[in-house]
Order: structure tokens, then C-alpha cells, then sequence
């Protein structure tokens, strides 16, 4: 029998999403967002039922108006979206290291062609097993050791479970880079490429136009969270292996999909990278069992001298 906190909760989850109009709330959580940002509200999107299933309604004309879209500043940006507990579910067995989504966030974020804040890794975690492609970024910890050895209070944790950077009060010091156990950040060396928007329009959470001489990292994208679309590196993503969502509302996308976050994690074995150092990761990871790719696929279209790089992993060195 179906508990009645349960169906009180789902119950719930129904009646403040058909209240809102069925607004993608914040990055769309308990609906699927729209997986191309150039098509028109006119379009149909999914949304969980009390039931567990998904239904497709009408798009809402202005999403903006159940969810501010300007990219928060100041203190503002320092709290987060009030409600939200953002998480990201990565399914190990889609990813072929296409690295659209690398493109796609380095496009959003006005990063050059170096710059990676979403790196693919080829991972291999002991010598009798074929290696596996594995996304890494900023994993937005619930105990950040970033935010602890920052000396000027530039990194941040906010209420909504996402980590980011203030690069108007970052003074280059690199302490998170080397207190990061996931090396997920970068120093800015350069000037960024040109941006149109103004420095004094800037938001943690866009984090462009980015400065010299600071540190950047994937921020979640919380700005396109508040007009209710997905990260880049999750639309970008061509086989779906990129899920987002609230884990307050229990629901994540990859913008075709939406699923149970609690559900997925059970009954896919999901689990946290590097969980024993105690940072309470928000990025979880789905096993890649029955793959649909061979790792060799996502090697064919890099130069020789990237494929180089992997040698180590496909020789059978184990990956760290």
C-alpha cells in the first residue's frame, strides 16, 4: 500500500505545478524543459503526474512571470532560487565523449577553445574491464573545501545546492584550485573573448564576461535555471546521458526524458564520485552497464595527439 506521505507529497507536486500554469519550474523539475532553446513557447512539454507518468500540456507563453529571468547580482545571487535543491544525474552507459557538451558550455559560457570546465575523462577502474567515458565538472559539494580556503569569501555556497565563483571578488590566489579534489576549476590567464555583456551587468551566475587573472568553473547554469531551461552541457548532450533537475521535487530531465530522481539512483545503482572525502557531491553518476557505445567510438574523430593522451587507460593503467 502506497504510504499517504506519499501521495500527500505527489499530491502536492500536482497542485503547485497546474497553479503555476504548468510553468517549467525553475530548471523545470517535474517537467521536461525544452531541449532546443530557438523553438517557440508554442510547443508542448512533460510534466510527472501524482501518478508517476508523464503527460505532455501546453507551454506556458511567459515563464517569466512565475520565474524571474534576469540573472541574479549581488546578495541575491549569493542566496539562489528559494525552494530549489539542484542535481545533476550523469548515465555513464550513454556517453560516447561526443564532446557537444564541452562545445555547448564553452559557447554559453564564452570560453575559448582550452577552456574546459566539463572535461570527458576515459575511465578504467581495474584491468580486466573495457574503459568508459566519464563526464567530470564542478560537482556544486554540500561541504565545498573550495568555499572553506577561500580567504575573501569569492566561492560560495548557496541554498540551492550550487556552488559558484564572485570573479569581482576573486583576487587569483588559487587556494580552491588546490583545495578542489576533483580539479574542477581553471585560471583564467587570458582575456576572454569578446562578450556583449557589460562588466558592470555582471552575475555569479552567468559568470561572463569572466575576468583575468581569476578562477572559473561550471556554475550550473543557474541563470538559464530561472527561465526554466536546462544546463547547456544538458541540451548539448546528442545521446541524453546529461540529466537535471530538483531534488526537492524529485524529478530530473535530459529534456526528452523526465524521471524520478529517487527512482533513477535505486534502481540504476547511482552513486557519487569520490564520496568517502566527505564533500557531498550533487552530481551523481548512473554505472555504465549495457553500454550503447563502444569506447572506441569516441576516439575516432579526436587528432592523434589527443588520442595519445588515453594511451595510458587503454594500456591498462588504472585511471585515479
Amino acid at each position: 500500500m502506497e504510504k499517504k506521505a506519499d501521495k500527500g507529497n505527489r499530491r502536492k507536486f500536482l497542485k503547485n505545478t497546474l497553479a503555476l500554469g504548468t510553468a517549467a519550474l525553475a530548471t523545470g523539475a517535474g517537467t521536461a524543459l525544452a531541449n532546443n532553446d530557438d523553438k517557440k513557447n508554442t510547443e508542448k512539454i512533460k510534466v510527472l503526474t501524482t501518478e508517476g507518468k508523464i503527460i505532455e500540456i501546453e507551454k506556458p507563453l511567459d515563464e517569466c512571470k512565475i520565474n524571474p529571468c534576469t540573472p541574479a547580482q549581488g546578495k541575491e545571487a549569493r542566496i539562489g532560487i528559494p525552494g530549489r535543491s539542484f542535481v545533476m544525474v550523469i548515465d555513464l552507459a550513454r556517453c560516447k565523449n561526443a564532446r557537444k557538451c564541452i562545445e555547448g558550455c564553452q559557447k554559453g559560457h564564452n570560453l575559448k577553445p582550452d577552456q574546459e570546465w566539463l572535461n570527458v575523462v576515459l575511465m578504467k577502474d581495474h584491468p580486466d574491464q573495457e574503459p568508459y567515458w566519464f563526464p567530470r565538472q564542478c560537482f556544486h559539494c554540500d561541504n565545498p573545501p573550495c568555499v572553506k580556503v577561500c580567504p575573501v569569501g569569492a566561492t560560495f555556497k548557496r541554498q540551492d545546492n550550487i556552488v559558484l565563483v564572485d570573479n569581482d571578488r576573486c583576487i587569483g590566489c588559487k587556494f580552491c584550485v588546490v583545495a578542489c579534489p576533483y580539479s574542477a576549476r581553471i585560471f583564467n590567464w587570458d582575456e576572454p573573448l569578446e562578450s556583449e555583456v557589460a562588466r558592470e551587468d555582471f552575475s555569479p551566475e552567468t559568470s561572463v564576461p569572466a575576468q583575468v587573472g581569476t578562477v572559473s568553473k561550471c556554475d550550473f547554469c543557474p541563470d538559464r535555471s530561472r527561465e526554466g531551461k536546462l544546463p547547456y552541457c544538458a541540451t548539448s548532450c546528442p545521446m541524453g546521458a546529461i540529466y537535471f533537475g530538483d531534488k526537492n521535487e524529485d524529478a530530473v530531465s535530459n529534456g526528452t526524458e523526465t524521471e524520478r530522481f529517487s527512482e533513477l539512483i535505486k534502481e540504476r545503482a547511482g552513486y557519487r564520485y569520490l564520496e568517502e572525502l566527505g564533500t557531498k557531491p550533487n552530481v551523481y553518476y548512473l554505472p555504465p552497464v549495457n553500454r550503447m557505445f563502444d569506447y572506441k567510438s569516441g576516439l575516432k574523430d579526436l587528432p592523434e595527439e589527443k588520442q595519445k593522451v588515453y594511451d595510458n587507460i587503454r594500456n591498462g593503467k588504472k585511471s585515479n
